[in-house]
């Protein structure tokens, strides 16, 4: 259900000739984990530098977290992907040991008129209206939908009903955990097992929110126009995320905190110190807490994503 348009937003070549549904760009989970990839530490994981130097990454922060906090990644939707649910923090009946709930966000670097996201329930939608919409294969029906623009910021909380496909792309950041709900999957069949996908539905319908909750398209809040124009997008107990456009440099991170910076646009290099470290489109770092606020010069404009781990937020 993905397609190759990756291509245009990482660094990385996208493996063989086929449909690219998603790329983790920075993961501190078992079965994909990201690695530094320059310098006197190259190779090194996310997970080893959490266990052998908590403090010099995550500053403040240290020892709050068994193992980095947040997921991102890039997410190539051709087709609609299933409707699904996450539940939150306090469903612990629903999440597997060492598992947290899973509050996300996307923003829309690419769409197209087809595209679509779903993104909460209708006012009024009950949980008997969603297994009778299952059982006459009507659940679009209930969901709030809209078409999304390039641009677009969409928050998703824990709990919240949410589908997105239609040839679209979307950068997520979300809380570090892999527990999802599958509600409906609009009747695709696996082409592995030529049979429908497993459903989820009991435990979807136990973690939905069914109050109308803070999910959906948001509205960007610009909180500084020079030398950088930064929009707020997302901010609450579990991540912030700020979209900075710019060509004059600007300050980035955090004194005593750890930042991640996502180029979508353009090139530039942080400097810090007497050293400079070139970023370019599709690029991700993470800023380490030792580092503390940085200067990023960029070459022409470019576009940030910069992202706070929770507790913390940008010095503007």
């Amino acid at each position: 259900m993905g397609g190759r348009r990756l291509a245009d937003l990482l660094t990385v070549p996208l493996p063989g000739d086929g449909p690219i549904g998603e790329a983790w760009v920075l993961s501190d989970r078992d079965d994909h984990s990201s690695h530094v990839a320059n310098g006197p530490l190259k190779g090194r994981s996310i997970g080893q530098l959490m266990e052998q130097s908590p403090g010099q990454l995550l500053g403040r922060l240290a020892g709050r977290f068994r193992r980095f906090p947040l997921l991102l990644k890039f997410l190539d939707a051709s087709e609609m992907l299933s409707v699904q649910v996450h539940p939150g923090d306090g469903h612990k009946d629903l999440l597997p040991p060492g598992e947290t709930g899973k509050t996300e966000a996307w923003v829309v670097p690419a769409a197209g008129k087809e595209s679509r996201v779903y993104a909460g329930l209708r006012p009024g939608t009950t949980a008997d209206d969603l297994r009778r919409a299952l059982t006459n294969r009507t659940v679009a029906d209930h969901l709030a939908c809209f078409t999304p623009k390039p641009g677009d910021g969409v928050f998703l909380p824990a709990g919240t009903v949410h589908a997105l496909g239609g040839d679209i792309v979307v950068f997520e950041v979300q809380q570090n955990s892999d527990v999802t709900f599958r509600l409906y999957d609009w009747d695709h069949v696996d082409a592995k097992t030529g049979r429908p996908r497993a459903l989820q539905i009991d435990e979807a319908i136990a973690c939905i929110d069914f109050t109308e909750g803070t999910g959906g398209l948001v509205a960007p809040v610009v909180e500084t126009v020079t030398p950088v124009e930064r929009e707020r997008l997302f901010r609450d107990e579990h991540f912030g995320l700020w979209r900075l456009h710019g060509q004059s440099p600007f300050a980035v991170g955090a004194a005593g905190l750890p930042h991640v910076l996502v180029c979508i646009e353009g090139a530039g290099q942080v400097e810090h110190g007497d050293a400079t470290y070139g970023i370019a489109k599709g690029d991700v770092w993470l800023l380490p807490a030792v580092v503390g606020a940085c200067a990023f010069r960029p070459r022409s404009a470019v576009t940030l994503l910069e992202i706070a781990l929770p507790g913390t937020k940008v010095e503007g």
